[in-house]
């Protein structure tokens, strides 16, 4: 996924959850005007064997209060489940700092997906593959050493680590 249609999705989805946090009449008249056949397909026939999940952040993109904006997107077996695209509640010192908070708030999905599914009765035993378009993060993210300049870097997050130890994800 490339940084400007990530950065595309971020922007476009953003939008949603204003609208319906407060809605209106003019939010039904898509279902009105004949458009019941559109909506959010699952495609049949492809492998739900594993979740494969997108993290991206926008560093400091609010002009007024300076926070990032933290986007996300989940598929399993290529069809869309979960997503998220929302300010961060802090300031970031840096964009290191901010690509790994989402990259945590992804993770925390993932397992909150994978447990539902459980609830389910589907397991799905592959280790979910997330991608990430910060290397910072990534190597933050499976390198077990924790450096004086990633020390501000709040310690909750850091459990991404120890899923990529025990195996249940896989960073890109």
């Amino acid at each position: 996924m490339s940084t400007s249609a990530a950065t595309s999705i971020t922007a476009a989805t953003s939008t949603v959850p204003v609208s319906t946090a407060q809605p209106t009449s003019s939010g039904t008249e898509y279902r009105n005007m004949g458009t019941m056949s559109h909506g959010l397909w699952l495609r049949t026939g492809q492998s739900i064997s594993v979740i494969v999940a997108y993290s991206d952040a926008d560093w400091a993109r609010c002009p007024d209060s300076c926070r990032s904006t933290t986007g996300y997107a989940m598929f399993i077996g290529g069809n869309p489940v979960s997503w998220r695209s929302k300010n961060q509640p802090t300031e970031s010192k840096s964009s290191t700092e901010t690509e790994y908070r989402a990259f945590a708030y992804t993770v925390q999905d993932t397992l909150f997906i994978q447990s539902l599914l459980v609830d389910m009765g589907i397991q799905i035993t592959a280790p979910v593959q997330l991608f990430c378009d910060n290397v910072s993060t990534s190597y933050l993210a499976v390198n077990p050493i924790q450096h004086d300049r990633n020390k501000h870097i709040k310690i909750d997050y850091h459990f991404v680590r120890e899923r990529v130890a025990h195996g249940d994800l896989v960073v890109k």
